[in-house]
């Protein structure tokens, strides 16, 4: 063999099995990302990704021009695109560079393979030489999939923080309130100086401070709980029996403002954390009796719901209640936010505004998406799209089993 022309012919084969390779990588990657092997690549776009690094890690071996590989912009952009993907799928740094390691491992793996099957061997310094051009080709793209990696990730590091700094601050805000009327309260209690109704007032209004107080603390905890939960058990279960469960808690709440829990029968089956979507149910169920508009002869509340064709459904939560006036629906899901905190004694309502705030975390860790309609005077609607079962076709958990 003339020593010129081994790197081309190493290039050529490698052209050729580019797939084969690809597979044979593919392979050895399952064992290695926590997910589902249609999750590791779930489009067809993404999926070409590795064939595509291949072919240009050839042609870099053919024609190994400096910066060849780190001035294409297209296959740049793809070994970006696969460390925005692991970043979604919360792979660790660890897991993308072994991906990598995996993939030079392969590539030399059949660089020796062909060597053994050449007639003539090349020359020691052109079989060194192309193994430094290998490793150089897969580095560069490397270096392009973990800085997208980190920077992402550093930016979920600092978009973390700064929501736990608001979070922290508005919570601080909500407990000043009442703790300082409770100690204001006590302070007038222990000074004696009240006549008795005015002592029956004022312990009434400590006692509406103590329940707003663990109020706001059970819901605190209920966040950082969803918060802290990376392992949610999975279930099939029938949207319809969920939803029965939060009605029959808020019965009583219900019954007392005269509105009529309304579920349609035969609403879709999924598979899905049983806990997030019951609390997602209680919290709109229990938002939409509170804002009921007492001054209509009929009040309800229904859920109903349909598969849209596309492994979804779409879940309503709908009520002909006061509606929630068109400057606050933008900031409705966010923590602290109340659709008519200038009305809740008129509405004789409390609450500390994380209800909805839980319903974005809980459908968000379902993987779904939610939306609401409102029109003021009219009543609102709360879309949930909710996949139909887990990406990747996980079933439920084999120690529960369907409910």
């Amino acid at each position: 063999m003339i020593p010129t022309e081994f790197a081309p012919a190493i290039a050529d084969r490698m052209r050729e099995e580019h797939h084969a390779l690809a597979a044979r990588w593919f392979e050895r990657l399952l064992a290695l990302l926590p997910v589902d092997a249609k999750e590791i690549f779930p489009s067809e776009s993404l999926l070409d990704h590795v064939p595509a690094l291949i072919l240009e890690i050839s042609q870099y071996l053919r024609q190994p021009a400096d910066e060849a590989i780190a001035a294409n912009t297209a296959i740049l952009d793809k070994a970006r695109e696969l460390g925005a993907l692991r970043h979604g799928q919360r792979a660790s740094l660890h897991q993308v560079l072994r991906e990598y390691q995996l993939l030079g491992g392969v590539l030399l793996t059949f660089v020796l393979e062909e060597m053994d099957c050449m007639s003539a061997a090349p020359r020691a310094s052109d079989a060194v030489r192309l193994v430094s051009r290998l490793n150089d080709a897969v580095c560069v793209l490397t270096h392009a999939t973990v800085e997208t990696f980190v920077t992402l990730y550093v930016r979920t590091i600092e978009d973390q923080s700064a929501r736990l700094e608001e979070f922290t601050r508005m919570a601080s805000h909500e407990w000043r309130q009442p703790l300082g009327a409770l100690q204001f309260g006590i302070g007038l209690l222990r000074r004696g100086a009240l006549d008795p109704d005015k002592t029956s007032r004022t312990i009434e209004s400590l006692e509406r401070m103590v329940a707003h107080l663990v109020d706001l603390t059970k819901k605190l905890e209920t966040v950082a709980r969803m918060r802290a939960d990376d392992n949610p058990v999975m279930q099939q279960v029938s949207i319809t029996v969920v939803a029965s469960e939060a009605a029959r808690q808020l019965r009583e709440m219900a019954d007392a403002r005269g509105v009529d829990v309304r579920l349609a029968e035969n609403l879709p089956t999924v598979v899905v954390d049983v806990g997030r979507l019951e609390l997602t149910f209680v919290n709109l169920l229990s938002n939409a009796i509170k804002y009921s508009d007492p001054t209509k002869p009929s009040r309800f509340v229904e859920v109903t719901g349909r598969e849209d064709g596309q492994d979804r459904c779409w879940i309503e939560v709908r009520d002909n209640g006061i509606g929630i006036p068109a400057n606050t629906l933008p900031a409705i899901f966010q923590p602290f936010t109340r659709g008519h905190a200038d009305r809740g004694e008129w509405a004789q309502v409390t609450g500390v505004g994380l209800g909805l705030s839980i319903v974005e975390e809980c459908v968000r860790a379902m993987h779904g998406e939610v939306d609401v309609q409102s029109v003021e005077g009219d009543g609102t609607t709360f879309i949930l799209r909710l996949p139909l079962r887990p990406a990747g076709g996980a079933g439920p958990s084999a120690a529960v089993g369907p409910v």
